[in-house]
């Protein structure tokens, strides 16, 4: 039999065995719980989710907001053997109701805010047999606490997390409890260097898979303290928690960033105690790196990751960043660039696929067999993403494989429009797309979210394009729009963008 290895035992009990019981785990705007105190809770929950029926190998979905309830509930499914799965809070009733139904969830737990689409999600996932919301978590916290914790190998379910949807309906990625120590000791401790004093404060919230490693998997792996936010995101509202809890690493997304730096409200030096920043989910573009590094002495590490890989696999690192880059590989993994036929690109600056190899790649996606095939090559992962290597080793992001545009007969990347349109001062978010013309060609056509305050000019952004970009990659016409659509992850939506485009004639 393989040894046993518990995530949550070692994410929490550990600690406390070994005399730290004291420290900080974990710090919401209302509560916060020690090691010694965070553990005692896990049990109590833990048993309770037995009580509930749950067994091991079973999946628990959870459709909450990052709050301690959320946070004990997670670790708890882990602690028996159960199977934690995280949902987005971002969801309608229906869409939460086909994950539920996917799931075969006979538990499902709910935050009361999010009760009228837990609800409605039941009408399609009639194998449900217990709910609790909101106030009905006391019945979870009544129960005695639990001994041991469940005698699970590495290689023991842990967590499904569902993907985006960018590309369809969301799958779920099957993760072990041994990739929770992974991702923790190869980017947490290898990377970003994680240590006891760090207080970790994350945009993304813990349904990400992003998300959780950043307020779960690394404060918790190295005995610090996970800051949790339960509500929506702002500028300022995370300009405040992170002096008042004095966060030290400070996790974000692209448009986030973006978004402080447009605030004129936020003070400068609101993130004095920071000491890293990340950004993941999309590609950073340098003009933000700057911007963050200028206005709030923060260096943010971008790097790209994958709810299949559980967190990042390629990052910049400290004091050496390559900004509008992915940096060079995580500790761990291994990377390759392939063409349409699978074979391996050589040399910089030639595109290729993006394939990654590590040992914390899920063990495939959940009754998608044939979809499991496609991605899960052996040891490699196929990403869907196309990169390039440049010469200093680092990777650049050209976009989604799919989304790549053939523009009089040349390869064009979103990304690289994108980045110049970013750097115009009307522009506060934009995608490139490709719109077939007449004779069937695809030409980069630009939806452009403009600043607060400010108008676009059509007719100045593509001149604004020509001057910064060879001519063949500027865009042929710019549609501005109030907002654009983005899955529950926060992924731009682009075949949403291509129909409205066609749409627009």
């Amino acid at each position: 039999m393989p040894e046993l290895f518990n995530a949550a035992d070692w994410l929490v009990d550990r600690h406390v065995r070994a005399g730290d019981g004291g420290r900080t785990a974990v710090v919401t705007p209302t509560r916060s719980l020690t090691y010694e105190e965070l553990s005692g809770e896990v049990r109590r929950v833990a048993a309770g989710l037995r009580a509930l029926g749950v067994r091991p190998e079973e999946r628990v979905l959870f459709c909450m907001a990052d709050d301690i309830e959320l946070f004990t509930g997670i670790l708890a499914a882990f602690r028996i053997g159960a199977v934690a799965v995280p949902a987005s809070t971002m969801l309608t009733g229906p869409e939460l109701g086909r994950l539920v139904a996917d799931c075969r969830s006979r538990v499902v737990l709910g935050s009361a805010e999010f009760a009228a689409a837990v609800r409605a999600a039941l009408q399609e996932a009639p194998e449900v047999e217990r709910v609790l919301l909101g106030g009905d978590w006391e019945q979870l916290q009544a129960a005695d606490a639990d001994d041991e914790p469940y005698a699970t190998w590495p290689d023991s379910p842990a967590l499904w997390l569902y993907t985006s949807g960018t590309t369809g309906t969301p799958k779920a990625a099957m993760h072990r409890h041994a990739d929770i120590q992974l991702v923790a000791e190869n980017y947490g401790r290898q990377v970003l260097g994680i240590g006891p004093e760090d207080r970790c404060l994350s945009v993304a919230k813990l349904f990400f898979a992003y998300g959780l490693g950043n307020s779960m998997f690394f404060p918790l792996a190295v005995g610090g303290t996970a800051l949790l936010e339960p509500a929506r995101p702002s500028p300022a509202l995370f300009a405040k928690r992170a002096a008042g809890d004095r966060a030290t690493v400070l996790f974000g997304v692209p448009g986030f960033l973006g978004a402080l730096l447009a605030s004129p409200d936020v003070p400068d030096d609101a993130f004095a105690t920071v000491r890293v920043g990340v950004s993941a989910g999309e590609a950073l573009p340098a003009r933000i790196h700057r911007g963050m590094l200028e206005r709030f002495g923060v260096e943010v590490l971008d790097g790209i990751g994958s709810t299949e890989m559980l967190h990042i696999f390629i990052s910049n690192r400290q004091g050496r960043v390559h900004p509008g880059s992915s940096g060079e590989p995580v500790p761990g993994y291994a990377v390759e660039l392939r063409d349409v036929e699978g074979r391996t690109v050589e040399g910089a600056g030639v595109p290729g696929e993006l394939y990654v190899r590590g040992a914390s790649a899920a063990t495939g996606y959940w009754c998608r067999a044939e979809t499991t095939r496609q991605v899960f090559l052996g040891d490699w992962v196929r990403t869907g993403d196309t990169y390039v290597r440049n010469s200093d080793g680092t990777y650049t992001c050209m976009g989604r494989t799919g989304d790549l545009l053939k523009a009089g007969g040349i390869w064009v990347s979103p990304a690289e429009v994108e980045e110049r349109l970013l750097a115009h001062p009307d522009v506060a978010e934009a995608a490139v797309v490709g719109a077939r013309d007449a004779d069937g060609l695809d030409k980069p056509v630009a939806c452009v979210v403009p600043r607060a305050g400010r108008e676009v000019d059509a007719e100045a952004l593509v001149a604004w394009c020509r001057e910064g970009l060879a001519a063949f990659k500027r865009p042929r016409a710019v549609i501005a729009l109030p907002e654009l659509p983005r899955t529950p992850t926060g992924k731009i939506r682009r075949n949403v963008l291509r129909g409205m485009v066609r749409d627009s004639d």
